[in-house]
């Protein structure tokens, strides 16, 4: 994971661990999780709309060359 060993993520996370309190970590961790819900949200919600609007780009060019 990320090119670290076990102990290089304990080490990682006893340092955490002591700058943040054990009564802070829950409290950071959900908050990570919310925001890296709402980032996928964002990006599934981006992805659909750019689908969407390649969907409905060649029935614009169609329509067009219909009424000329």
């Amino acid at each position: 994971m990320f090119g670290m060993g076990p102990w290089e993520l304990l080490v990682v996370f006893l340092v955490i661990l002591l700058l943040f309190g054990a009564k802070r970590l829950p409290e950071i961790a959900q908050g990570m999780g919310k925001g890296i819900r709402e980032f996928k949200k964002s990006m599934k919600d981006t992805t659909d709309e750019i689908k969407g609007s390649l969907e409905d780009e060649p029935e614009k060019k169609d329509d067009n060359s219909s009424k000329k």
